[in-house]
């Protein structure tokens, strides 16, 4: 049995192609990932990630998300729920391309490991695939973007977010806003954005009795807006749930971070302290309360 274990995974991982990306100890480890950050600076999450340190390092894994030769944007994934536990990505204005179709979804080889035995109890380590296309159409589930591909700005980085490590059971009709008003030196939109995910704490709440199924969604951009000559931050939450009525308020930076105190039971800091957590910055270009799923 264990040569055949041994072969069907080989089989499955021939079968998903692979992302390319690559895992680290820590974000900075790879000189193009730190971009992703606002002064590369990473969340703080307790027990999590703190000061750029992965607290759990058996656990939680640092991805650079590479595609194509190209670092695209990262994530820090959670082995035992199987889900990120956030994406972090510039936006820099809707995508230039057409979405990709027929774009299969994609795997981390080197979540595997090196060692070819540790490739059979890839089941136990990340999801994929089966996963979703299992039971998603029954209990009426995306596949989750956290960093969404109508959020990329080319075709390439679009495919780069059909990622398994950047996805989540996630309910339809969850609904986002967009940022149009982070303006640089050039007249060009730019943002940092991270968006995440807090799972369930009900082992019995199992997307194929693997993957968790996240109980909060969340996003918050920071920008200079170099137009307006301030900061432009804003956030916004909402519960995983199958009301496809719901609309996201933009909220304060500070209001998302008090939330997510409550599920990591500590002080979580989202993004460096140049983005103002008391304060909404809002402008005519930002478009609340856009109505849309995450692709």
């Amino acid at each position: 049995m264990g040569v055949l274990n041994h072969l069907s995974t080989l089989l499955l991982l021939s079968l998903l192609p692979p992302a390319l990306s690559h895992v680290v100890d820590k974000f900075s480890d790879v000189p193009q990932c730190p971009k992703f950050f606002l002064e590369g600076t990473t969340p703080n999450l307790p027990g999590i990630l703190v000061g750029g340190t992965v607290q759990d390092q058996n656990r939680y894994k640092p991805i650079c998300q590479k595609y194509k030769d190209t670092y695209r944007f990262a994530t820090l994934y959670d082995t035992t729920n199987m889900i990120p536990v956030f994406s972090a990505y510039t936006f820099s204005g809707p995508p230039t391309d057409p979405r990709p179709k027929g774009q299969p979804w994609m795997i981390e080889p080197q979540l595997e490991g090196i060692d070819v035995e540790e490739m059979k109890t890839q089941h136990e380590v990340k999801a994929v695939d089966t996963d979703y296309s299992a039971t998603i159409s029954s209990m009426d589930l995306d596949r989750g973007h956290l960093f969404p591909c109508n959020a990329a700005p080319d075709d390439a980085t679009m495919r780069s977010t059909f990622t398994l490590t950047n996805a989540v059971p996630q309910e339809r009709g969850f609904n986002r806003a967009l940022v149009y008003n982070c303006k640089d030196n050039n007249n060009k939109i730019e943002a940092y954005v991270v968006t995440g995910a807090v799972p369930n704490n009900n082992n019995n709440n199992k997307l194929n009795n693997r993957v968790n199924m996240p109980d909060l969604l969340w996003t918050a951009f920071c920008c200079y807006n170099n137009n307006l000559k301030q900061w432009t931050v804003g956030a916004h939450w909402g519960e995983n749930n199958n009301d496809n009525g719901k609309i996201l308020n933009l909220e304060t930076l500070g209001k998302l971070e008090a939330k997510l105190k409550q599920s990591y039971n500590g002080n979580v800091k989202v993004f460096h302290d140049n983005c103002p957590r008391n304060v909404k910055s809002l402008h005519p270009e930002l478009k609340e309360n856009h109505p849309g799923k995450i692709c």
